[in-house]
């Protein structure tokens, strides 16, 4: 079977919506307002307020293709499955159906000959075993068999398998899981995932989330019953077609063919694959307003796009080449999602500009690089006055070891004076000390340690906070909801004085919130003056003071585009938006704002705004940090 990514990525969505499930815009990269993550590591992230039982706009059954980055497997990117941006395919049920027609309907969309026409003899699947807080899903894996899973291709798992949540504190509930052969030949009649597990691939999550886990770790029962469905567009598109590895699909085939062209005989199969996914997710988040930093997004994004550069300076092209691959990356999207369409100049010309500033730097910084690791080589020099060394193991982990914390010192004076990314450095040592010796798994068995005590080294330099694993996540069930739910509404009321004191031109160009302070950036092109800014900071204490109230009302997105409300990247929004407005007690209208996510009823419940801080945040853009005592 030939399909391509955009013919499933189409199928999924008409397939739900023939079941009656409303089809909704993916959210951007980064999730608003949520300091806990960096990026959505998953479709049901920007859904928490749905999962715990606020009204979605648009009904209780829906369905979309989420955008998502995860970048804590990035040193695996390059194999055949590891991805660092992906699609991923979602389905909803908000307090609708359950598990039956869940597993009905994934069932039918995956072995339906009018859909995605598996065979059948092809799938195995697992369900929850039980624990000690929730009991064994006999009823999913009934379900199974009355579709026609044999019994033998029903595998009970324990909570590391079949229970997904995505934090200590979330959202959960058992879940089932869709597996496909991939294993040579048929497979036998006893073959599944328990006893088989490396010749199944998974391809489908159906996750039953009833429970919300408390920070005491208890369970108790959501409000409603809720499904939550993943399916990688890019896992799925492997499947149907049978394809060795996700990189020989046409996501990449067109990408890989590319660089083979301009590589020739220096081509890599690794760097191009690599260079392909990486600048795949560096499109998305420049179309999702993320800009190459050295905190942060910027951060994920600048090292993605200077990985990219490296793998293709390994095969020796050193002419500016990213912002051609971005570019096809735009046309293969411009249709799928607006971010894409909207933003096309912007990220052409931010590839252009970390491309133009990290090329000159990058052959001074390899150069340096070599100059030091030789030298510590030749401090060391002894290990190399032994013939027998090369299988000596203990002799080898011992150079290595001592090696890296001598080097160490170096890493982020190269990071400093030549912007080269800790981590890339870190990598290139390993790399060379690989080269030294055959046997490179005795350097294997160090790198996990290496790598655990740099990324803590690393945030005590305080250059990256690498919140991206989704084991982050906070905000929504902690005890800081409140106070971040009322700096949420303080950014509305900042941007408001921002407006009325520096003008219309002002607008929102991004926000980070956690319990104890607000940051907030705006369009304006220079410095605001401490005159404006108290003025900006009596306004809102103003507010404050006077008990306004926040209201909450809904309306089609074409409608508020045109009426005047105050926005912000419109491409964000569903269909149905909605938007909160801050009245005063006369009726003064102080805000009336497009956003996502709940607010507190009434100012009289803050405290008192205090600046703190106002400066540049990039070009164009400034950045203001305060907090509420």
């Amino acid at each position: 079977m030939n399909i391509t990514s955009k013919e499933i990525r189409q199928k999924y969505l008409e397939f739900f919506k023939s079941k009656n499930h409303a089809i909704i815009e993916s959210a951007p990269l980064v999730p608003e307002n949520d300091p806990s993550v960096l990026f959505n590591t998953a479709g049901m992230q920007p859904l928490v307020p749905y999962l715990l039982g606020e009204k979605h706009p648009m009904g209780k059954r829906i369905a979309d293709v989420q955008k998502c980055i995860r970048t804590n497997d990035i040193e695996e990117v390059g194999d055949n499955t590891h991805l660092t941006f992906f699609e991923m395919l979602g389905n909803w049920s908000l307090g609708d159906y359950f598990k039956e027609e869940s597993i009905k309907m994934s069932y039918e969309l995956l072995t339906d000959p009018k859909w995605f026409w598996i065979n059948k003899s092809h799938l195995a699947v697992t369900v929850f075993e039980w624990d000690a807080s929730a009991p064994r899903d006999e009823f999913s894996a009934w379900i199974w068999e009355s579709l026609g899973m044999p019994k033998s291709r029903i595998s009970f798992m324990g909570e590391k398998d079949n229970w997904w949540q995505a934090g200590p504190t979330w959202p959960c509930g058992p879940d089932t899981e869709i597996f496909y052969w991939v294993g040579s030949g048929e497979p036998s009649e006893d073959s599944n995932v328990k006893n088989d597990e490396d010749n199944w691939m998974e391809i489908w999550n159906n996750v039953f989330m009833e429970y919300n886990r408390l920070e005491d770790w208890t369970l108790v029962n959501l409000p409603a019953q809720n499904v939550d469905t993943g399916m990688w567009l890019e896992r799925i598109t492997r499947t149907l077609n049978r394809s060795e590895s996700v990189y020989d699909t046409d996501v990449f085939s067109d990408i890989i063919i590319k660089i083979k062209e301009l590589t020739g005989d220096k081509y890599i199969e690794r760097s191009a694959r690599i260079i392909a996914d990486h600048l795949r997710a560096a499109t998305h988040m420049i179309a999702d307003w993320v800009f190459p930093k050295n905190v942060d997004q910027g951060y994920i994004l600048r090292r993605l796009i200077r990985r990219a550069i490296r793998e293709f300076f390994k095969m020796w092209y050193e002419w500016k080449i990213i912002w051609e691959i971005g570019k096809i990356y735009i046309t293969k999207f411009e249709n799928v999602y607006l971010s894409i369409k909207n933003n096309s100049e912007r990220i052409v010309d931010e590839l252009n500009k970390e491309e133009e500033k990290f090329g000159k730097t990058l052959k001074n910084w390899i150069k340096e690089f070599d100059k030091r690791f030789n030298s510590i080589i030749s401090k060391n020099s002894w290990v190399f006055e032994i013939d027998a060394i090369s299988g000596d193991k203990k002799k080898i982990k011992e150079w290595f070891s001592e090696s890296w914390w001598l080097f160490w010192s170096d890493v982020f004076t190269l990071f400093d004076t030549y912007g080269f990314p800790p981590e890339m450095t870190l990598e290139l040592f390993i790399e060379k000390s690989k080269e030294l010796w055959t046997p490179s798994e005795i350097i294997n068995d160090l790198v996990e340690i290496i790598n655990n005590e740099f990324k803590k080294a690393f945030e005590k330099h305080q250059e990256l906070s690498r919140s991206s694993s989704e084991w982050k996540f906070k905000g929504w069930l902690g005890g800081s909801w409140e106070m971040e739910t009322k700096y949420h509404t303080t950014t509305h009321l900042l941007l408001a004085g921002l407006r009325k004191v520096l003008g219309n031109h002002v607008h929102q160009a991004g926000s980070n919130i956690t319990s104890e302070r607000l940051r907030f950036d705006f369009t304006h092109s220079e410095k605001v003056t401490p005159e404006q800014l108290a003025e900006v900071e009596s306004f809102v204490n103003e507010v404050i003071s006077s008990g306004a109230t926040i209201t909450l009302r809904e309306m089609k997105k074409d409608e508020a585009m045109l009426a005047w409300i105050v926005w912000s990247f419109w491409e964000k929004y569903p269909d149905i938006v909605k938007i909160y407005t801050i009245t005063g007690p006369n009726w003064e209208v102080y805000s009336q704002e497009l956003c996502g996510w709940p607010h507190i009823e009434s100012t009289a419940d803050m405290w008192t705004f205090k600046i703190q801080k106002e400066e540049a945040s990039s070009s164009g853009v400034r950045r203001i940090k305060a907090v509420l005592v």
